[in-house]
């Protein structure tokens, strides 16, 4: 046999035995819902020509098709198509646990938007943290979906790595470790108008793989923005882009007090990789003090995970110069501001809303409809480009201004900043993390600077 045809059919049959391994379970026998069960609502459904059917109904909470067998990692596939004006998704990692509000299903969402939003691909924490990826993250695959059409939706999860493709395009890169194991479950959204009763959504097709998927998982593709959500580190992408932890998780390096040469001895604590200012009253920089980074920054993206207590007041301040206040009260610099919205009172002073979460405080208000996860970490970030700063609340851009112009000026003659010469304009600044008296949690605080 000549050496050619011999390598040909050694490739053949490895490529013959690669196959074979790619063992697939169907999770839906095409005839009815064997191995499912329906739980937290009384929506319907039914198997039509080898398709489930889920049909929306007035007067019930989420209802769920849910897989009797669990899984941890695996690939799956399906195809779906949604009417419009319904939202749903496919759970997956998910649980259902009576100590956790009775019941109520949560975990991981693959998201399904025919709304102009186009989120479909998106992961969300159902009945949890809500969305962990949006596809603000990713507009190139919000083109993916195709409506009124079927779809093929794929999704890897292997480890803390999630990743979605809708009809081959990818959609998601995630990193979260909260959960590992769970059903697959498939959601028929509440609804809260008559018109959209009897309205469906379908699935057929429904195929998982849970042997050897580190074979078949797909390539990386560094042009999809991954999102960390582990705390306090950085994935092995983050570090090739430049991002460092602005705290180890663990020490108080890198950080002083405000007003110090050193980290304060009193009002913080660092417990389970979490940094906690102390509850002490209320007062602006009473008790610990402010703390700030032992170093300056210029152009960067800041990442912050915070936790309010309830009716809790704090910040994250940029362009910091400790130098201009040398008396009480906080340290002087752009603040986004955290804050209890419902139970302080802050929340009604200023202008407009302009001391609200998220808000460049006392100067430009966040939107009052903002993604904000009460009793859960939620991620700041801000970014800045020499001039253009822009502050994101888990993922989604809830202000943008320029500074040093005559606007900016005006704007700061009108707020209490007025008193503090060139306020804002400053090149560069420290990062300062508030105490104002009031208990909140910091972690997985990381930067990346820009040129």
């Amino acid at each position: 046999m000549r050496k050619g045809l011999f390598l040909i059919m050694i490739s053949l049959i490895s490529f013959s035995v690669s196959a074979q391994q790619a063992k697939w379970v169907e999770l839906f026998n095409g005839k009815n819902l064997k191995g499912w069960t329906k739980i937290n609502g009384t929506a319907d459904y039914k198997v039509v020509d080898k398709t489930i059917v889920g049909i929306s109904k007035m007067g019930t909470p989420n209802t769920f098709l849910i897989t009797k067998k669990m899984y941890g990692d695996f690939i799956l596939e399906f195809d779906f198509k949604v009417d419009d004006g319904l939202n749903s998704g496919v759970q997956f990692r998910s649980n259902s646990f009576k100590e956790f509000k009775n019941g109520t299903v949560h975990g991981y969402q693959f998201e399904i938007d025919p709304s102009q939003r186009a989120w479909t691909g998106g992961i969300y924490d159902e009945a949890r943290r809500g969305w962990l990826y949006p596809m603000t993250y990713n507009p190139e695959g919000q083109t993916a979906f195709k409506n009124n059409e079927w779809n093929t939706a794929r999704i890897e999860a292997v480890g803390n790595s999630i990743r979605t493709w809708v009809n081959g395009i990818q959609c998601s890169e995630l990193l979260d470790d909260v959960t590992q194991t769970g059903f697959i479950g498939l959601q028929v959204h509440a609804i809260y108008s008559k018109d959209h009763e009897g309205k469906t959504v379908s699935w057929r097709n429904i195929r998982i793989m849970t042997e050897n998927i580190e074979q078949f998982k797909s390539p990386e593709n560094e042009s999809i923005v991954q999102i960390n959500t582990i705390a306090n580190t950085i994935s092995e992408r983050e570090a090739e882009e430049g991002w460092k932890l602005l705290w180890d998780g663990k020490t108080t390096n890198g950080w002083r007090g405000a007003k110090l040469d050193k980290f304060p001895e009193k009002g913080w604590s660092i417990e389970d990789g979490i940094l906690k200012v102390h509850k002490s009253g209320g007062g602006e920089s009473t008790n610990g003090g402010d703390i700030v980074t032992t170093r300056p920054y210029k152009n960067f993206m800041l990442k912050v995970d915070f936790k309010i207590t309830e009716g809790a007041n704090s910040g994250i301040k940029y362009f910091v110069d400790t130098d201009l206040n040398k008396g009480p009260g906080s340290a002087i610099g752009c603040e986004f501001q955290i804050l209890d919205d419902a139970k302080h009172p802050d929340a009604k002073l200023g202008v407009n809303g302009n001391r609200t979460l998220g808000s460049l405080y006392d100067l430009i208000a966040a939107p009052k409809d903002k993604p904000f996860r009460g009793g859960f970490f939620n991620t700041a970030m801000v970014v800045v480009k020499g001039n253009h700063v822009e502050h994101w609340l888990n993922g989604i851009k809830i202000i943008e201004y320029e500074r040093n112009n005559q606007m900016w000026n005006a704007l700061v003659a009108y707020s209490k900043y007025r008193d503090w010469p060139n306020f804002g304009n400053a090149e560069e600044g420290l990062i300062l993390l508030q105490d104002h008296g009031d208990e909140v949690w910091f972690q997985n605080i990381k930067i990346k600077e820009l040129k």
